[in-house]
């Protein structure tokens, strides 16, 4: 089943589909972590960002869930590094954490805040209209109307999505697959569209039917709940699963591993949990979007009151580039589809209703 498996291991790292910098379309006890804030202090007037003080609160998924809020983390991590700001995270255990995990970061100095995740929205938009001197910004958020001193930052997270659905409808050999979502929301719905909408067009091309089975595990922090999950899965025949479930997706990943079966990662280049068994991952670079727009507010751009949108013309999501558990010609052709949906020839949904008119027009 596993092609070129041999060369995994050293190619797990490679990135792609353009990782180059983002393009603008542009209790719950504190988890600072100490050594970069001392390190940080350390480093004061040493670098252009030296005045800059920039902090993050994780959603329930916690810093080292191996998807967004981690690479959130390392994008401040980057930051520090290359401007000399100061960065710091709290983890929020609860929703009833995150006002409060933001109120403590701002006492201690920060003056642009960041919320990772749709989950951290009210809580956002509390601490912003109680502090109109700080500014704020949140990942994966839009909000109706988007105050002065809050910042949205979303993507498309339907074209990689589509991108490795159409992976997995290459190379299933059950005609069967999964996927598992976090918690139920519009914003999952870009994962679950996007990546059945790759599946079916697979299928066309192949002129097969490929089943998709789709469940929740009302978690992003529940490893044992989406290991579950997959399980079932792949005891019922399916051969490929997609996650998009933060922490709860490690589960799916050793579920694969387990079952020698594909899983497919997402968020961060995931290969590296099982390199025999992640055939590929769904790439959001949080991480550089979340630095890039902290070093627009530190240069001074008014960055508040709007929400940018990052995509594959923005070069800010994609696919690994290490394509060795892929059959040949799998991943050149993705790629082509790729180019299609940057020049809009093939539009991704994000949706149930632009999912029912894609498919209606396939």
């Amino acid at each position: 089943m596993k092609l070129k498996k041999a060369m995994a291991l050293f190619l797990a790292a490679a990135m792609v589909f353009s990782l180059a910098a983002c393009g603008s379309s542009k209790e719950a006890g504190e988890k600072t972590e100490d050594s970069a804030n001392d390190d940080a202090a350390a480093d004061d007037g040493a670098a252009d960002g030296s005045e800059l003080h920039v902090a993050m609160i994780t959603d329930t998924g916690g810093v080292n869930d191996q998807s967004f809020n981690q690479s959130a983390w390392e994008g401040l991590s980057e930051l520090k590094e290359e401007t000399g700001a100061t960065v710091n995270y709290m983890e929020s255990k609860q929703a009833s954490d995150f006002v409060t995990n933001l109120d403590r970061l701002a006492d201690n100095g920060a003056t642009l805040l960041w919320g990772i995740g749709y989950a951290c929205a009210d809580g956002i938009l509390e601490a912003a209209e109680a502090n109109p001197d700080l500014q704020y910004a949140i990942v994966d958020n839009a909000y109706e109307e988007t105050p002065d001193n809050i910042t949205g930052v979303t993507f498309r997270a339907q074209e990689p999505s589509f991108m490795v659905g159409y992976i997995a409808g290459k190379t299933t050999e059950t005609n069967k697959v999964g996927f598992v979502g976090g918690t139920q929301s519009g914003q999952i719905d870009l994962f679950q569209y996007g990546y059945e909408a790759g599946v079916q067009y697979a299928a066309k091309e192949l002129a097969k039917e490929i089943e998709v089975s789709v469940q929740y595990a009302e978690s992003f922090s529940d490893a044992a709940k989406g290991k579950a999950i997959a399980n079932k899965m792949y005891s019922d025949g399916c051969d490929v699963v997609y996650h998009a479930a933060g922490g709860s997706g490690t589960g799916v990943i050793e579920a694969a591993k387990e079952a020698d079966k594909w899983a497919i990662g997402v968020d961060r280049d995931q290969a590296y949990l099982a390199p025999d068994n992640v055939l590929t991952s769904a790439l959001k670079l949080v991480g550089k979007a979340v630095k890039e727009v902290s070093i627009d507010f530190m240069n001074g751009e008014e960055i508040g009151g709007k929400t940018l949108e990052y995509g594959l013309a923005e070069d800010c999501v994609g696919i690994p580039e290490d394509h060795a558990n892929m059959a040949d010609g799998v991943y050149e052709d993705t790629m082509e589809l790729a180019e299609k949906i940057k020049a809009g020839e093939i539009t991704p949904p994000g949706t149930k209703a632009d999912y029912d008119t894609f498919i209606a027009d396939l």
